[in-house]
């Protein structure tokens, strides 16, 4: 989902959607009550276990309940105006179950009672009979066993939705100002945040409380040339994260070559505005790239995007399998190149792995939305891919005993599918730092910040583009480029790498909005990266000639 499309649909809930009093078990009890912690989990357990008595009395093998709440607000603002303050609200419960070996999935809005929930168990067992009778073959789950009574929270220090709307406003009309004092003609900025508040039980005997939080302060800059009419804009260099107002409250200050800033544990807004209001006016008149191949030093801010194309989803098994091919189809990297045990997906330099525990990154979880305890696993290893993303009803396909606790879905009333874990590169094992990785390049471009891009129905052939980009001319940073844009595909770019910074230059990037499936469903997922070099990789003007 774009960001304007998810403005334009939540602009028609604008203002607070507050849930009415609704009685549970016989007793009045507000709906934000029921999952904001004031009321006992043993209420939630009771209206999970009705669900799941309900369908084992209608002949369910297994059935798993989700009672969500889910919260989002964005303060959208434009030069000394306030544009849109909006806050969303859902509240309900989705019933998923195996009857006749197939899957069967009803929700309720507004669940009232233990009724209401079990009506849903009915309903999903009825649906999965039905679906029976078209099944080829019944679902296999991988085995999983019950947690018992466990909870996981995010671990924010400030709870971003507590924090009056009035800070929030001055912070990004205060980022405003500054982008225009600083030769910006034009600026917008906008603030989302998210909170899942979730409750999964299954017949498994897992009964898991969650509280998940997402934050991302964005902006767009853009300056205009007066004789020429011409214009050059700079977005954000911020990521996504999922933190809460800390990420907003701690200023960073590590310079990297007096480009950009490291962002890893807090975003200087105002300080990334002024520095991109000033790169904005430099772009007008900064020399536009001539073709050919050149040498590529990638900062993790723009490389997350270019993981997250070539790898986080070619590597999603149900696109491997080809029961998946909404937004950019299915895989090139198909069964057959995982079982020949060889095949080369990247130089030795290129580890790649899932993580869906890593600490301030959208994607992270106790428990996935199948109750799969999450983890972190290898997918190309030393270059050799090794391994998907997979599911409990996916893992045998792949001859995994469980699953790798990447099952995801974006409200109470969705059915919960194959969703991309963090994807990430891991850092080099020898020490280097950018300004190290540039010295040696003789002929290459340095790019900063995701952009535009663009992949074929297999997430094969690609061209990526980006933000800010700087000639490197014997190892030197010679001054800044337009026009770029990166052209190869995934097993050819991927071998080119031939270095990566280490740890200490490790960042998450992400997408706050990642769309799949049928009906379309929005996830959050991180990527991270130290700066990487490839070499040989072809480069393209993209200036249109008129």
């Amino acid at each position: 989902m774009k960001r304007r499309d998810f403005i334009q649909m939540s602009g028609l809930g604008m203002g607070a959607m507050m849930l009415p009093n609704i009685p549970i078990v016989g007793r009045p009890v507000s709906a934000e009550a029921l999952l904001d912690g004031t009321v006992d989990v043993a209420i939630k357990k009771r209206l999970a276990d009705a669900a799941l008595n309900a369908a084992k009395a209608k002949g369910a093998t297994y059935t798993d309940v989700r009672i969500g709440r889910y919260l989002n607000q964005f303060v959208v603002t434009r030069e000394d105006k306030v544009q849109n303050i909006v806050n969303t609200e859902s509240y309900g419960v989705g019933v998923r179950v195996i009857a006749n070996g197939c899957w069967g999935f009803a929700a309720v809005v507004d669940a009232k009672s233990e009724a209401d929930t079990a009506r849903a168990a009915e309903e999903a067992v009825a649906i999965a009979k039905a679906n029976a009778k078209l099944m080829t073959q019944p679902v296999q789950l991988a085995p999983q066993k019950g947690f018992g009574e466990v909870s996981w929270k995010a671990p924010i220090q400030k709870n971003a939705f507590e924090v009056p709307i009035k800070e929030k406003v001055d912070l990004l009309l205060g980022v405003n100002d500054a982008a225009m004092k600083n030769g910006a003609n034009y600026v917008n900025s906008v603030m989302f945040l998210v909170n899942e508040q979730k409750y999964f039980a299954s017949s498994d005997g897992s009964y898991i409380d969650q509280d998940i939080h997402r934050i991302w302060p964005i902006f767009n800059v853009t300056t205009i040339d007066p004789k020429s009419g011409k214009f050059e804009t700079r977005r954000t260099l911020s990521a996504p994260m999922g933190m809460g107002y800390e990420y907003l409250q701690t200023n960073p200050s590590d310079k990297i070559t007096g480009i950009t800033t490291r962002y890893n544990k807090g975003y200087d807004m105002l300080e990334d505005v002024i520095a991109a209001s000033k790169q904005a006016k430099e772009k007008l008149t900064a020399k536009s790239v001539e073709a050919g191949k050149y040498d590529l030093v990638l900062d993790p801010s723009h490389l997350w995007l270019t993981i997250h194309e070539s790898v986080g989803h070619p590597l999603e098994l149900d696109r491997v399998l080809g029961y998946e091919a909404n937004f950019a189809g299915t895989s090139f990297a198909t069964l057959d190149k995982w079982q020949s045990k060889n095949f080369n997906y990247g130089s030795k330099q290129v580890n790649l792995f899932a993580d869906k525990t890593q600490v301030g990154s959208l994607g992270a979880v106790g428990w996935d939305d199948e109750g799969v305890k999450t983890k972190q696993w290898d997918l190309v290893k030393d270059g050799t891919l090794v391994n998907y993303q997979a599911i409990r009803d996916q893992a045998h396909i792949i001859g995994e005993k469980e699953s790798h606790g990447c099952c995801y879905a974006d409200s109470w009333s969705s059915v919960q599918f194959q969703r991309m874990a963090n994807v990430s590169l891991a850092p080099g094992k020898t020490p280097l730092l950018v300004e190290e990785m540039i010295k040696d390049v003789k002929k290459g471009i340095y790019i900063v910040g995701d952009g535009s891009f663009s992949i074929d129905q297999q997430r094969y052939n690609f061209q990526f583009g980006g933000q800010l980009y700087y000639e490197i001319k014997d190892g030197k940073i010679v001054g800044m480029l337009k026009d770029v844009a990166y052209q190869s595909n995934t097993q050819e770019f991927w071998n080119s790498c031939v270095q990566v910074c280490d740890e200490r230059d490790y960042r998450l990037g992400g997408s706050f909005f990642d769309g799949k499936g049928q009906p379309s469903q929005s996830s959050a997922v991180s990527h991270g990266s130290s700066t990487a070099r490839f070499n040989g990789v072809n480069v393209i003007n993209t200036a249109r000639k008129i």
